[in-house]
């Protein structure tokens, strides 16, 4: 017999669907347990698509915004990704799925520590969580196949990150204050020339600059 959350997972899916057109990404979406990435009060909407408190008014992404910044950095098996904004870990774990290993920067140690033990509740073991500012990259692991931004950039997406993306990368990140949008950028594997590309509107919480908070 089916569980609830497998059924959960599932009706997700289909609900996906016809935006998502990547099997992979949609593969990653069903088998990373959401339910392992909320509280326990919220584990009877984990699958529901829509984005949940995690507490440091932070949220959880939306299931669809989170395929479809994975379906657009193009992941590949042996990709070295670096994702700013743990959050609850869960965008994190889903682009583990997809990719070799990921780097993930969150400023919240609180957010950093409880990601950590979601990400062990979840089986995923190929994530780094580093506490720090993710504005700035990590220049010693870098350059990076792809970059996601789980936080929206304002007024543009910070130099540092784009100058971390390696020949051919691919970044993705909602960049705008009241009104957002999803923007990718992709540098050129022969010229090294960036070309960025403003697609659909979106929302998320503000990128902060600065050290890490408690």
């Amino acid at each position: 017999m089916l569980s609830d959350m497998t059924r959960g997972a599932d009706r997700l899916i289909e609900e996906l669907r016809p935006a998502i057109a990547d099997e992979r990404v949609l593969d990653a979406i069903r088998t990373v347990p959401r339910e392992a990435f909320v509280s326990l009060a919220l584990r009877p909407r984990a699958y529901a698509n829509v984005a949940l408190p995690i507490g440091h008014q932070q949220t959880i992404s939306q299931p669809l915004v989170v395929a479809r910044m994975a379906e657009l950095l193009r992941l590949r098996p042996g990709d070295r990704v670096l994702d700013v904004g743990t959050g609850s870990g869960y965008h994190a774990a889903v682009l583990a799925r997809l990719a070799a290993h990921v780097w993930t920067v969150e400023r919240h140690r609180a957010l950093s520590e409880k990601a950590a033990a979601h990400l062990r509740r979840a089986g995923v073991e190929n994530v780094t969580l580093v506490v720090g500012d993710g504005s700035r990259g990590l220049p010693d692991a870098a350059p990076f196949d792809a970059i996601n931004v789980a936080a929206a950039a304002w007024p543009e997406i910070p130099p540092a990150l784009e100058r971390q993306l390696a020949p051919g990368g691919r970044l993705v990140a909602p960049v705008g204050a009241s009104g957002q949008q999803l923007v990718l950028v992709e540098r050129d594997a022969a010229s090294g020339e960036l070309t960025r590309v403003e697609l659909e509107p979106v929302r998320f919480v503000p990128l902060i600059e600065g050290g890490e908070e408690p």
